[in-house]
């Protein structure tokens, strides 16, 4: 069975750095305990208040669940995480391991 990657990188406008890092807190949380797989945020090195959210999946089947798991919480902090993001936008990535 192949783990699955599936990340979202955004660059957070730098006067809400504070409030997106109080924020990330609250997604971790939500995520590590109502979301199968690992759930982590980080910082990319060298580009501060660039973000990369990153879920790790055992396997298709548990990132494709990721959908029907969005209940009304997910929706609510999806919904608060675009008043930190710049311009930019998000960019997603889905990264299947090879066998």
């Amino acid at each position: 069975m192949s783990k699955v990657l599936f990340t979202i990188s955004y660059n957070v406008r730098p006067e809400m750095r504070e409030q997106y890092l109080q924020f990330a807190a609250e997604l971790k949380t939500h995520f590590s305990t109502q979301h199968k797989g690992d759930y982590c945020v980080y910082e990319v090195k060298g580009k501060k208040n660039t973000f990369t959210e990153v879920f790790t999946f055992g396997s298709m089947s548990e990132y494709d669940a990721l959908e029907e798991q969005h209940d009304e919480r997910t929706q609510e902090l999806e919904g608060r995480l675009e008043q930190f993001i710049d311009k930019g936008g998000m960019k997603y990535s889905t990264l299947v391991e090879v066998e």
